[in-house]
């Protein structure tokens, strides 16, 4: 069942703003629905540092296409990719509805502990609980993609992204990049 990646990811991110002990206990959690080309991502908002407008990145030489570059975000230089890519889809252009989506990194290997995501539209922000929320396993994902799997709630199918799987990719990008 996916309630226990993904409260596990929730008690990760939680530990980082000091609220471990209330994770476990929470009937609801609060996520964003994040827009894919062909689908979403669901998120925990307690993973999401913020949402921002759409700005050009600066490339990363040598980098799979998927890791789009860099963007400026709270003085820092933060990673960007692109969740179709990184599964082997896509990569689709920028339009006027195009937001980055800013997380908290949940380990230690994306230097400065953020990265962020291409959105394809406004990010939408719903509660999450169990009476809602129900395992799809119409769809089978390879090992290395990064996502845990697709739940069911109401009307939507959204994919539960594995975080720190983007993270061991985006890091292991960036060192190859830097050496």
């Amino acid at each position: 069942m996916p309630s226990r990646p993904w409260s596990s990811a929730v008690a990760r991110a939680s530990r980082s703003t000091g609220a471990s002990e209330l994770a476990e206990r929470v009937a609801e959690i609060y996520s964003l629905l994040v827009p894919l080309v062909d689908g979403r991502l669901i998120i925990p908002r307690a993973c999401v540092a913020e949402v921002v407008g759409f700005q050009t990145p600066s490339e990363m030489t040598g980098a799979p296409p998927w890791y789009i570059g860099t963007v400026p975000w709270n003085g820092k230089a933060v990673p960007l990719v692109s969740f179709e890519g990184a599964c082997g889809q896509m990569i689709p252009p920028a339009s006027g509805r195009t937001r980055i989506v800013v997380l908290h990194a949940l380990g230690t290997k994306v230097e400065g502990g953020h990265f962020a995501l291409v959105s394809q539209g406004f990010p939408q922000l719903v509660r999450v609980s169990s009476d809602v929320v129900r395992p799809d396993n119409s769809r089978v994902f390879p090992d290395r993609t990064p996502v845990i799997c697709q739940i069911r709630m109401v009307n939507e199918t959204p994919l539960v992204p594995d975080l720190e799987r983007l993270e061991e990719m985006i890091a292991d990008e960036t060192s190859i990049g830097t050496n």
